[in-house]
């Protein structure tokens, strides 16, 4: 089992940047693929950027591509995703998500693990 804590939310104007950081209680961290989640008020959980249990294959949502970076150090027990030219519909509460698998998944049914999020706040 692992619990997960997110960190490093706030507010910022658009075209700024945030690293959101999410670490990992447990000694099997390296076990789990995991994945970044976002929820804007009214809307459905989707995923915005995934990593494989070794970090060497990731998934980034079409929205995201280009703008954001999933990394993991699994000697830290932390999966960091780094936001650049953010704007103001990247504005929701992100989650990050885990998965006792080498392959993240795609969808919010494939994780077995959630932390309590972390608000991101884009103002124009």
């Amino acid at each position: 089992q692992v619990q997960l804590l997110e960190s490093g939310g706030g507010l910022v104007q658009a075209g700024g940047s945030l690293r959101l950081s999410c670490a990992a209680s447990g000694r099997t961290f390296s076990s789990y693929a995991l994945g970044w989640f976002r929820q804007a008020p009214g809307k459905a959980r989707e995923i915005v950027a995934a990593i494989t249990r070794s970090g060497g294959s990731t998934y980034y949502a079409d929205s995201v591509k280009g703008r954001f970076t999933i990394s993991r150090d699994n000697a830290k027990n932390t999966v960091y995703l780094r936001m650049t030219s953010l704007k103001p519909e990247d504005t929701a509460n992100y989650y990050c998500a885990a998965r006792q698998s080498q392959y993240y998944s795609r969808h919010s049914y494939g994780y077995n693990y959630w932390g309590q999020g972390t608000q991101v706040t884009v103002s124009s």
